[in-house]
């Protein structure tokens, strides 16, 4: 996670440098307003080489966050059916933030809304650390804009996406009541939406209301989740914004128009998923866990610098379906043949296009099945991570009505 890390923050300043190489080259104009009036050399040259700094490129934030929340009670465990016969409803985050942004007025900002990234950590206390933990989380995330009331409020959105670690998951003599969480490292997913007050250069406070989803994919039983939603009460610290971030400008130069094009994406994954099969009246988790392979093709149609959708060719091979109990308990499971355990479906895509990070979604069905569980309509959540121009890493969440819900992580080539 930190070598994925280090190598977002590196590509991050190449691929700026590699933009502003072609934008040089074909004569497209620099930029000049991510650099001071004071800073602009005379010299085309030396005004390139300047705005290639990285600290000119960015604008470095520190961020902490509390986030006091409510647990939903969307099982049993949590509306008193545990060790304490007590409601488990609050929760408690702290969190720490860095993130860098363009700066003010630039193409990227006004294009992408002020769009910020980076890396946090968090701190849980759930109030029940001997059925639950204290997890910690680590996580990318990515905010920006919605819409700006005056030069210092703004109402911005902000994703978070990545693992928490901590937790005391189900166990049938240790932790018998904790039906929820199976495993000891899940998935961790927040959005919230905050007003944002620019306080002065240095300093942001910001509050908001905060959503978080707990779950591992269906890579370990129990998986119910946790879901809750809070608010959120922060401070960030900007490194080197200066005071013009709070001057209008007197001139901006129109952002070049959007080349709308066809792009084709190639996408393959690996990995697994357990199974949980009906015997009398009951779940029962499966004794291994299953391989799952999966491909898509998808032609896109790019209509501006944020969006793009198409429709997707999806197949998958997965090794969790159609499996079943001879005694209907669940005490031996076999495998059919591999025909029963392919599909090939169909889908629709819609993605929100940022810079080094795409927001997609998608809903989708199997058309070419062998019935039973693969006889089912899908959802699709993605997270891409640009890693080169025409290739990124990508996390999925597929849900598969009426069936099983699956995680994975593969690589996606894109082709313009």
């Amino acid at each position: 996670f930190m070598i994925l890390l280090g190598a977002l923050l590196f590509l991050s300043n190449m691929t700026f440098a590699e933009d502003k190489i072609n934008h040089y080259a074909e004569g497209i104009p620099i930029d000049t307003t991510e650099v001071s009036i004071s800073d602009k050399p005379t010299s085309p040259d030396r005004l390139y080489v300047d705005s290639l700094s990285l600290k000119r490129h960015f604008i470095h934030r520190i961020g902490i966050e509390a986030r006091p929340g409510y647990i939903f009670p969307t099982s049993s465990f949590f509306r008193g059916e545990n060790l304490n016969w007590k409601p488990i409803e609050n929760s408690l985050s702290l969190h720490l933030k860095y993130s860098f942004q363009f700066h003010p007025n630039t193409y990227n900002d006004r294009i992408y809304r002020g769009a910020y990234q980076g890396i946090g950590v968090g701190y849980y206390n759930m109030y029940e650390k001997p059925q639950l933990g204290n997890p910690l989380t680590v996580y990318l995330f990515q905010g920006a804009r919605i819409a700006r009331f005056n030069q210092r409020l703004s109402l911005n959105y902000e994703w978070n996406f990545g693992a928490s670690f901590g937790w005391k998951p189900y166990h049938s003599d240790l932790n018998p009541y904790n039906k929820v969480i199976g495993s000891k490292v899940n998935a961790y997913l927040n959005t919230n939406f905050y007003f944002n007050w620019m306080l002065s250069p240095k300093f942001d406070f910001t509050t908001g209301v905060a959503v978080t989803h707990f779950s591992n994919g269906n890579t370990k039983f129990p998986n119910a989740g946790l879901n809750s939603i809070g608010l959120k009460v922060g401070l960030v610290y900007n490194i080197n914004r200066k005071e013009e971030c709070f001057a209008k400008p007197l001139y901006q130069s129109p952002v070049p128009k959007f080349p709308r094009h066809i792009s084709y994406d190639w996408y393959c994954s690996v990995h697994g998923a357990e199974r949980s099969n009906d015997g009398e009246g009951q779940m029962v988790a499966s004794p291994e866990t299953y391989p799952v392979l999966g491909f898509n093709f998808a032609p896109m149609y790019n209509f501006g610098y944020k969006f793009r959708a198409g429709i997707s060719l999806d197949g998958v091979y997965d090794g969790s379906a159609n499996v079943y109990s001879p005694d209907g308990y669940g005490d031996e499971l076999l495998k059919p043949s591999a025909g029963k355990q392919l599909a090939l479906g169909v889908s629709g895509r819609a993605e929100y296009v940022m810079p080094y990070f795409t927001v997609g979604i998608g809903l989708g069905t199997n058309v070419i099945h062998a019935g039973g569980d693969l006889k089912s309509f899908y959802q699709i959540l993605a997270l891409k991570i640009e890693v080169t121009r025409n290739s990124s890493f990508i996390s999925d969440i597929i849900y598969r009505i009426s069936m099983i819900q699956l995680s994975d992580a593969g690589i996606r080539i894109q082709v313009q």
